[in-house]
């Protein structure tokens, strides 16, 4: 998530290279998401360079493999263990491990879920994303998705597509976004101290801000409640991703005092402007 060319200029120097992308992100955000473990695992050389490239405060969110979380496999909790293994060397910075269950699974199998949510927590701590309409019942199905979570003392990933689907596709990006992306209903809940949520927005700010109010609310409880919230922000090619963050950043600021790291000068504010041609 942390390495987007289109960020030189604004979130990273002009001249940044590819291999210092994420510590230059690690300047301004202390949390990243890392979506890539969802479709290839990373070398153990690269596992090493992420854990020395940010600091002790910083932390991933990294996502179990599509060939685990999706797909039949002969040996699931052999195969998550060897994965968990290889990111050993990342371990002291994992906030939580990212399992998001496939559109199709209703939690037919429950006690082959808890085994594999009960390895991760061996781990790290997990947050479980459902993609299945039928968990956002208010009900029957959704009650037991929060007591299998609680048994196991996992959190629930929210996730918030509204400001995506407000407008309509009118552009490539938009096109892709709205096809990849699902459109659920809007459920905030808490389970652990490490509640969490993904915003998923356009590139107007104006119609960002009038989505993610509601979580500004939202994390002034949580933080008012001790607990440590994690948000991730999201724009159609990512390109505005961090001025999203830096925005909600900037209202969560004026409604609770909390200041945050991405609020610090960027590059592109802090390099110094010619005044005249010589």
């Amino acid at each position: 998530m942390w390495a987007n060319e289109r960020w030189k200029g604004s979130l990273f120097p002009e001249n940044c290279r590819s291999t210092d992308y994420l510590a230059h992100y690690s300047r301004y955000f202390n949390a990243v998401e890392g979506n890539t473990t969802f479709y290839a695992d990373p070398s153990a050389a690269t596992i090493e360079r992420w854990a020395a490239s940010v600091p002790a405060n910083f932390r991933f969110s990294l996502k179990v493999p599509k060939r685990l979380s999706h797909q039949v496999h002969p040996e699931p909790i052999a195969e998550l263990r060897q994965w968990l293994e290889l990111l050993k060397p990342l371990s002291a910075n994992i906030g939580f491990i990212h399992l998001q269950l496939a559109e199709s699974n209703r939690l037919a199998e429950p006690e082959k879920v808890m085994e594999f949510i009960n390895e991760i927590q061996q781990f790290a701590p997990c947050c479980v994303e459902v993609r299945n309409l039928s968990f956002f019942d208010k009900a029957q199905h959704e009650q037991y998705l929060h007591q299998i979570l609680r048994s196991t003392q996992a959190e629930r990933m929210c996730f918030d597509s509204r400001a995506l689907f407000s407008v309509s596709a009118n552009s490539a990006e938009l096109i892709d976004a709205q096809a990849k992306k699902p459109r659920l209903p809007v459920h905030a809940v808490a389970l652990s101290n490490q509640p969490a949520f993904r915003f998923i927005g356009v590139d107007d700010m104006a119609i960002n801000r009038q989505f993610y109010q509601p979580w500004l609310t939202k994390m002034q409880q949580w933080l008012g409640d001790g607990k440590t919230p994690y948000a991730f922000f999201h724009t159609p090619n990512n390109q505005l991703a961090p001025e999203l963050s830096r925005l909600f950043a900037e209202d969560l600021f004026k409604l609770t005092g909390e200041s945050h790291q991405v609020l610090l000068p960027w590059p592109q504010a802090s390099a110094p402007v010619q005044q005249g041609l010589f």
